[in-house]
């Protein structure tokens, strides 16, 4: 994108959609996404370190006057600067706190959507952090009621598993002019982030009123960042801040720019769902929609909920990928007929086995395996139409079927001729009828052993697709339960340290209720990584079963058997040997 676009925009009745225009862009957009986000009062700049990282001097609006520039949530989509293969979507966000909206719920909504997107999320502020401005983040506080983790257990507290899925958080204080100052010692930024959000001890309305948000941004967020940026430039100079050259602009405020520029690059990390599915940009637009037409609707988005609506349409959309490749391919094969079934047959592995991975490339959650069953029965019957094709095409050899019927219709029709020939004595007759019995015969024993060579190496590459099919389905879910472990290992080492700070700073019961909540954290994550590891099994398992039915309907399809053919095909050699010399038949070669 070149400039941004308006990703969410607002109704003249206050209601949020998600724009057309904005949602084909991200359809487009393959890879996956490094989202961020930044939210704060309006007025305060936000815009300006937006345009920051992608890499330009103007793109987001940036207000000069006391008015909101921003509307609703605006999208740029760039290359990630320093992620390979990524790309880096930037949202800036409607300034919270406008007075002329004088709407505090359409202010949740913008937050609560800016933290369900992002995989970093930038809060903007000016002066310092002191009471007053985490006062001002009362949006945090209020997220509990804004998002639920699990669509079951609804009455239950599931913000403890916030960290697992929510973004890292980043503080960017503007216009500070204070020293960085802890008793009397020099502090490091996040040292200062760190003293602003300490808590304070008792249990009193007053003091958990103050601990409130505090503890909200330490329980919620895995990671905490904070930079400090001094005044830009001249008072005078700041409303066109975007066209100053940097000659004009302080080179302190240049260097936090830069350093804040540099840790969003590296640090951010790829947007990922719940079980550390990793986001695209086709799949981000199904999210923003999902969450805008969940709050638009009333009820609290629930992050389960999104997964599952996103799983139905990435699978569906992997069913029919997987098998556009498989058609497309047989589709080619067809103007090279005609074949023989074993080059048919190995091209029909090779393409299932392509197909089989685009599916798993775009596929998640494919819990009991129903989306791969239903490639598989599509790709099976495309399959029978292009073998059919191939055994009916004008100049392949003769068909089964139709060779059956020739051998039938040319016994009949010599039969007819030798009663014809009149000049033939009935021994003559005899001899000429057996030889073209005997020749008759060695005719349908090629038929019958060319069924069975046409079976075995369908079987065969029926079991290769197998095997290939079971290797990447159990890479795909060793994968799977890596991200999920992953993500809980994560979140844990969040929590560690949250109750090493606690511990640190006196709250020994707090600590103590925090490791109750860790042991509880492991438990459950480690039954989900067991169920999770179950239901792979059992898709395995599945899978497995319905080639063995289906192998075994080949079999049953199977004919005659190897030892009687080389039986009847000698008894019938020895036939037609003793008539073509003109011997009598006797015996059981009669």
């Amino acid at each position: 994108m070149d400039k941004p676009e308006c990703l969410i925009d607002t109704e003249s009745g206050g209601k949020l959609y998600v724009k057309e225009s904005a949602l084909q862009i991200l359809q487009k957009i393959e890879q996956p996404v490094v989202v961020v986000a930044v939210v704060g009062l309006y007025r305060t700049g936000k815009s300006y370190l937006m345009n920051r990282l992608a890499g330009q001097q103007t793109g987001f609006a940036l207000g000069s006057t006391i008015e909101s520039k921003t509307k609703g949530i605006w999208m740029w989509c760039v290359p990630h600067p320093t992620k390979a293969g990524t790309t880096l979507v930037l949202l800036d966000t409607e300034g919270l706190g406008d007075v002329d909206k004088g709407d505090s719920k359409h202010d949740s909504n913008i937050f609560c959507l800016a933290v369900l997107l992002s995989s970093t999320l930038v809060y903007n502020s000016r002066g310092t952090i002191d009471n007053r401005a985490v006062e001002e983040l009362q949006y945090v506080t209020e997220l509990t009621e804004c998002i639920k983790v699990k669509s079951s257990n609804n009455d239950a507290d599931d913000s403890g598993e916030f960290v697992k899925f929510f973004p890292s958080f980043i503080w960017a204080v503007r216009d500070f002019t204070l020293e960085r100052k802890i008793d009397g010692n020099d502090a490091t930024e996040d040292e200062y982030l760190e003293f602003a959000l300490k808590l304070k001890p008792g249990t009193s309305k007053k003091v958990m009123e103050y601990n409130l948000p505090r503890e909200c941004i330490q329980n919620y967020f895995p990671s905490r960042k904070c930079f400090t940026f001094p005044f830009p430039t001249a008072p005078e100079n700041v409303s066109h801040l975007e066209k100053l050259d940097s000659s004009d602009i302080s080179s302190d405020f240049l260097e936090v720019t830069e350093n804040f520029c540099k840790y969003a690059f590296e640090k951010s990390e790829v947007k990922k769902l719940k079980d550390g599915i990793t986001v695209s940009g086709r799949v981000l637009g199904h999210l923003a929609k999902n969450y805008v037409d969940t709050i638009s609707s009333g009820v609290v988005p629930c992050l389960e909920n999104a997964v599952i609506a996103m799983a139905k349409i990435e699978n569906e959309a992997a069913v029919k990928d997987g098998l556009e490749i498989y058609q497309s391919g047989m589709e080619k094969l067809k103007d090279t007929f005609p074949l023989e079934l074993k080059d048919v047959s190995s091209e029909h592995q090779h393409l299932s086995s392509t197909a089989t991975q685009t599916f798993m490339k775009r596929s998640f959650r494919d819990n009991d395996g129903g989306y791969l069953k239903t490639l598989e029965v599509s790709r099976n019957s495309s399959h029978i139409s292009s073998f059919k094709d191939s055994q009916e095409s004008k100049n392949q050899r003769w068909t089964e079927e139709v060779l059956e019927e020739f051998l039938k219709q040319k016994s009949v029709d010599s039969k007819a001729i030798l009663h014809a020939d009149k000049k033939l004595t009935e021994k003559e007759k005899k001899i000429k009828e057996e030889t073209e019995k005997a020749v008759l015969l060695e005719q349908e024993i090629k038929v019958k052993e060319e069924k069975q060579r046409q079976l075995e190496e369908k079987m065969e590459a029926e079991r290769k697709s197998n095997e290939e099919r079971m290797r990447q389905m159990k890479e795909k879910m060793d994968e799977e339960i890596k991200l999920q472990r992953e993500e809980a290992e994560r979140a844990m080492e969040s929590k560690l340290r949250e109750q090493a700070a606690l511990l640190e700073k006196g709250f020994k019961e707090k600590a103590d209720r925090m490791k109750e909540e860790m042991e509880e954290f492991k438990r459950q994550n480690a039954e989900a990584e067991s169920n999770r590891a179950r239901e792979f099994a059992e898709m395995l398992e599945n899978s497995n079963r319905r080639h063995e039915e289906s192998m075994a309907v080949m079999m049953q399809s199977k004919p005659l058997g190897t030892a009687r053919q080389a039986k009847d095909k000698n008894t019938k050699t020895q036939r037609c040997n003793r008539l073509t010399n003109n011997q009598p038949c006797t015996g059981a070669s009669q």
